[in-house]
């Protein structure tokens, strides 16, 4: 093995396991919370050709919970912040990047690269919506992330199928509007969380830190973190093992 700085991998995964994990290539959609922690994990296991793509800027907010957000990346776009961690985890990783925020406009230009997996770590709705039943269309493989805010027990985390999500309005959301479109929920991976989601202070936000009027909904990095390295485990487990 010329790298050795996967060798632990290789020793409990095996050669042929990282020959698979070497070539593959994965593209993380939204670089968050979620999406930074899954991106890292791909990162460290080895993944060869990892596409990042992502349209916003780390600002002093992001820092409690997203691991690519530290004083030096504040003001910086994510997927610039993103590109310089995953190399400096691995140089010989093929990274690229699109600063670019996902819509149904731009969605068949992204699933052109053809990767082997997809990570769906998108906020929007819409555009979770848009990207999940473009794909669902696809034999591309592919998680997405369901709600992480409001939540505090890692223990309730599950990685399943979306059919089976509870506790989740995000989830409710997405199971009525890709029902509405036809799409077969029982066919699409997801991580998420089976707890009931907690009240959160809305009165220590700002104005200008609202979101079309909203506070943000509280959330913290040990619930953030443990979705997106379900995530990333989901991706590699199903790179590794034939598909059904």
């Amino acid at each position: 093995m010329g790298n050795r700085r996967f060798i632990r991998t290789q020793a409990l995964l095996g050669e042929e396991a990282m020959k698979k994990i070497f070539a593959s290539t994965v593209m993380v959609i939204g670089a968050g919370a979620v999406g930074g922690q899954a991106l890292e994990t791909l990162a460290r296991i080895g993944v060869g050709r990892i596409i990042v793509v992502d349209f916003d800027t780390f600002d002093e907010t992001n820092i409690n919970r997203q691991i690519l957000a530290v004083t030096s990346t504040v003001g910086v776009k994510k997927v610039a912040a993103a590109k310089n961690r995953i190399l400096d985890i691995n140089p010989d990783c093929d990274v690229i990047i699109h600063d670019m925020y996902v819509d149904a406009g731009n969605i068949e230009s992204l699933l052109s690269y053809n990767p082997d997996y997809i990570v769906d770590a998108i906020d929007s709705l819409n555009a979770k919506c848009e990207l999940i039943e473009a794909l669902s269309k696809t034999n591309i493989r592919f998680v997405s992330s369901m709600g992480a805010a409001r939540k505090t027990n890692p223990f309730l985390i599950r990685a399943g199928k979306l059919d089976k999500t509870t506790h989740c309005s995000l989830a409710k959301q997405i199971r009525k509007r890709l029902k509405l479109n036809g799409v077969d929920i029982s066919k699409v991976n997801c991580v998420f969380s089976t707890e009931e989601p907690l009240s959160t202070d809305m009165e220590i936000f700002n104005e200008d830190e609202k979101q079309g009027g909203k506070p943000p909904l509280g959330s913290i990095p040990t619930i953030t973190a443990m979705f997106g390295i379900m995530i990333a485990d989901t991706v590699v487990k199903h790179i590794i093992q034939p598909a059904k």
